[in-house]
């Protein structure tokens, strides 16, 4: 549509975006923004717009709105794309996104709202007062098909991501650091299928990601089938929370997360308060390696309902007063743990117990016990989380089909068995 020329998505082979709808290969219109433009222009690289708000009002199906570097005020994206012609922004290195725009209502920087199938890309998001990119559609209406990808966002107000009521959200492959006041990553509201994967997510005052239904707020009060996968998440949660936190979640997979050095929870699954009803029930948490802050809570905590969950192959470790797991006596029912790699501290309704205790109660039969993290990781002061030689991880797992690989990449197994934990140490 318009004047901006031709730009074949195949320019953006390592998209996401194209990636996630079937590698698409479709031309379509381009348009520029570029400092020093100006929004009475065609939109065409030589005659750039000035505004991002200008090419959020312009662009439709299909387009390809290319961002160059340089300082920007943000957009409300309201254009919707379709399944197969998303509208795509790129931001080149360098494009900043530092203040709302002037339709931005809601105080964030990038606002997604009641649209479908819009992809943001590349952008640096700093000093929103709200949150630095957000989706957000209505309980009967939700935002469907956004992608979120390769951006940075830190610095901002409350959240770095936000998504109320958005249906197919893919957030892939982003930093969100330093949020002041809240989450990294916050998926709220009734909404399904949400892909969270391959972020990193630090230095947040709460949660490094959060899922949350919001079971007081109208919709069906759950959210189903997300993916959660490959995440880096540490030194959150000076202000409470958890590194994954989760309300009213169901039928969910949780694998290959590394979670480190967060203050408060690891992984915490619960009801927000609402009622057992509520609680996080029926998901997966696999190969995830947990090693929490001394003065972090339990590696994995399952309270107010959250019963039938599956906890199998990962390391759940905590060098202080904490300890692997925590259930209560309403959480208990259908409840699975084993293949693990765990210490020996254990809590279970509401009682701190042993190991051996755990054992006794019918749980982790398989898991092994292991106090020294000095000898399951190549260097965890530093960071690096991968196995190293005679770890008590390796070839210690069950096989599951849901994990085929590692946080590397690397295909499970190296040897006879899966290794416990996100990494799979390379065959010897």
């Amino acid at each position: 549509m318009g004047t901006g020329g031709r730009y074949c998505f195949s320019v953006f082979t390592l998209s996401l975006a194209w990636w996630a709808l079937g590698n698409i290969s479709v031309c379509a219109a381009t348009f520029s923004v570029a400092p020093g433009g100006d929004d009475h222009n065609p939109g065409t690289a030589a005659r750039p717009w000035a505004t991002l708000q200008r090419a959020a009002d312009v662009a439709g199906p299909g387009d390809v709105v290319v961002v160059q570097p340089g300082p920007y005020v943000g957009a409300k994206f309201h254009r919707s794309g379709t399944p197969t012609a998303p509208i795509f922004f790129h931001a080149e290195a360098g494009a900043v996104i530092s203040t709302p725009g002037p339709l931005n209502t809601n105080r964030d920087n990038l606002w997604i709202r009641d649209a479908d199938y819009i992809t943001l890309e590349g952008f640096e998001v700093t000093g929103a007062p709200r949150a630095g990119i957000a989706i957000q559609g209505e309980p009967d209406a939700p935002a469907t098909g956004n992608v979120i990808w390769n951006n940075f966002c830190h610095h901002n107000g409350r959240w770095g991501i936000f998504t109320g009521y958005a249906q197919d959200v893919v957030i892939q492959e982003n930093e969100t650091s330093f949020s002041a006041a809240e989450h990294g990553i916050y998926v709220s509201n009734s909404a399904d299928n949400p892909v969270i994967k391959e972020n990193v997510s630090h230095h947040n005052r709460a949660c490094g990601i959060q899922l949350n239904a919001d079971p007081r707020l109208p919709g069906d009060k759950i959210i189903s089938h997300a993916v959660v996968e490959a995440n880096i998440v540490y030194e959150n949660g000076l202000g409470g929370g958890a590194a994954i936190n989760l309300a009213s979640i169901r039928n969910s997979i949780f694998r290959n997360n590394l979670l480190y050095a967060n203050h408060a929870g690891g992984i915490a699954g619960w009801d927000d308060g609402a009622g057992k009803q509520w609680g996080t029930k029926s998901n997966r948490f696999l190969n995830n390696t947990i090693v929490m802050a001394a003065d972090g809570r339990f590696a994995l905590s399952l309270k107010n309902g959250s019963t039938s969950n599956v906890v199998e192959n990962n390391i759940l470790f905590h060098p202080g007063a904490r300890g692997s797991i925590e259930i209560d006596r309403l959480s208990l029912s259908g409840f699975l743990s084993d293949y693990n790699l765990v210490v020996n501290r254990f809590s279970c309704r509401d009682v701190f117990i042993s190991f051996a205790q755990w054992r006794a109660k019918g749980y982790d039969p398989h898991s092994r016990l292991e106090t020294n993290v000095t000898k399951l990781f190549v260097n965890a002061p530093g960071g690096n989380y991968r196995l190293k030689s005679g770890s008590l991880a390796i070839n210690a797992g069950r096989t599951v089909p849901q994990v085929t690989d590692d946080l590397d990449g690397r295909s499970r197994p190296q040897g006879p068995r899966y290794d416990i934990g996100a990494y799979e140490a390379p065959a010897s």
